[in-house]
């Protein structure tokens, strides 16, 4: 007996096994809750991205009152039916000069260094060129000497020219007096020996001159003997000066420096390389090409160039190369592309784009379930036609004209329009139920209100 205030209660005796069920059925009652709150939370979440169709479902008994259709809404825009994919290949220089010592010597200054711009023919620095001061110097010294033999010579012909012309002069008097003693002689004038006498002066005179001659003769070939080792002298004197010229490092191109390779104070010896100087005129990119693609490329082609440092813009380039030998395993084909580098912008090692589409007119695309048609389930040929829904939007109500539309090519679940619709209109993707030309309808959520740029890719 339980006392509660002054009225009896009677005891009840519960058994433990009907507690215990009741217990278990609170336990699954909860769960069963919350299991419920979790899915209609997930339904909740879901709804932004239901289609207009799901919607039309839904929200049955608000159309029949409104009579407006939910429609998903899209804006026309140009594309390319097909995206070509893009060959990733690396920026290299257009050319690369190593800037090597051409004889042996100490570094005494270099004044460039990495990143410096340099010209062609520009002094970058500069070698000990004492010996070969002095060895120009002394080859300098020996053509002077030869020179001077050359002078001697030309003035000992001068004189055995002197010479010759005296005996020739002495020869013509010689013969004038043996002709006069032999008209003397022959009138009886004069005895026969004084006749003799003057021939034989005149026969001594011309043998003289003979011999003055020869002299001249002699004289010119010890002048051209002598002119010879000037000229090689001269040549001597040349190469001196040439190696000379070598302690002075002279860029061979207009580009950047890229490498510096040694330090002043070191000793090169010929051939030891100084500088690389790299021309960035001109940029290379040197992509691998399937042989499936090959066929589609040719060297002059123009490509589309895009890097990753200048996500912005699109360069054009030319293919001027096209290796001829595949990879035996990959089956991949180096092409080198050069694109243009006037601003000077575009580095080494550059992550690269290459693609190699035709620059084909880009048309007006949308989706093949946006066109209207009784033969959906035909495969259709190029240059079809359809109907495709444009939404009319004013004060009161928006609404849908039914526009016929030419076909064109079908990619990936795309169509080309090739007339009836113009970038920029806004269309009809899908519907809640069929569309009549006329139809109220009603925007859904996923409908595209507005677009920065509808021409663009």
């Amino acid at each position: 007996m339980i006392l509660d205030g002054n009225k009896p209660h009677k005891q009840v005796n519960i058994p433990c096994a009907v507690v215990t069920n009741q217990l278990i059925s609170t336990q699954k009652l909860l769960m069963f809750c919350s299991l419920g709150l979790g899915l209609l939370t997930t339904s909740c979440g879901s709804l932004p991205k239901e289609s207009a169709e799901a919607q039309s479902q839904r929200s049955g008994g608000k159309e029949r009152g409104g009579g407006a259709t939910p429609v998903d809404v899209a804006i026309a825009e140009t594309n390319f039916l097909r995206q070509q994919p893009e060959i990733i290949g690396n920026t290299t220089p257009f050319r690369t000069v190593s800037l090597r010592s051409q004889s042996e010597g100490r570094l005494l200054a270099l004044n460039r260094d990495v990143g410096d711009t340099v010209s062609r023919g520009q002094v970058v620095g500069q070698l000990d060129d004492a010996l070969l001061v002095t060895a120009l110097k002394q080859a300098e010294a020996e053509l002077a000497a030869r020179q001077s033999e050359v002078a001697r010579a030309v003035t000992q012909v001068s004189n055995a020219q002197a010479e010759v012309e005296k005996a020739r002069l002495e020869v013509v008097q010689a013969q004038a007096d043996a002709q006069r003693q032999q008209r003397l002689f022959k009138e009886g004038a004069i005895a026969l020996q004084a006749a003799e006498q003057a021939r034989t002066k005149a026969q001594t005179a011309a043998q003289v001159l003979r011999a003055a001659t020869e002299q001249v003769r002699t004289e010119k070939q010890v002048v051209a003997a002598a002119q010879g080792r000037v000229f090689a002298q001269q040549a001597a004197v040349a190469q001196t000066q040439e190696r000379r010229s070598y302690a002075r490092l002279v860029s061979p191109i207009t580009g950047v420096v890229i490498e510096k390779v040694t330090e002043p104070g070191n000793l090169l010896q010929p051939s030891s390389e100084v500088l690389k100087i790299a021309d960035f005129s001109r940029v290379k990119v040197v992509v691998q090409v399937s042989e499936l693609d090959l066929a589609k490329i040719q060297v002059g082609q123009s490509v589309q160039v895009r890097l990753d440092a200048f996500p912005d813009q699109t360069l054009i380039g030319k293919v001027t190369r096209i290796s001829p030998a595949a990879d035996a395993t990959a089956r991949l084909i180096p092409v080198e592309v050069v694109i243009p580098n006037s601003s000077g912008k575009i580095g080494s090692g550059l992550l690269a784009r290459v693609n190699f589409a035709t620059q084909a007119a880009q048309r007006v695309i949308v989706p093949q379930i946006a066109i209207n048609d009784d033969k959906e389930s035909q495969v259709e040929p190029e240059d079809s036609s359809g109907t495709v829904f444009v939404v009319q939007e004013s004060a009161n109500k928006t609404k849908v004209t039914a526009r016929a539309v030419t076909l064109g090519k079908k990619a990936d679940s795309k169509v080309e329009i090739l007339s009836g619709l113009q970038a920029g209109e806004r269309y009809v993707v899908r519907s809640g139920k069929p569309l009549k030309d006329g139809d109220a309808v009603r925007l859904s959520i996923l409908s595209e209100k507005t677009k920065s740029n509808p021409s663009g890719t």
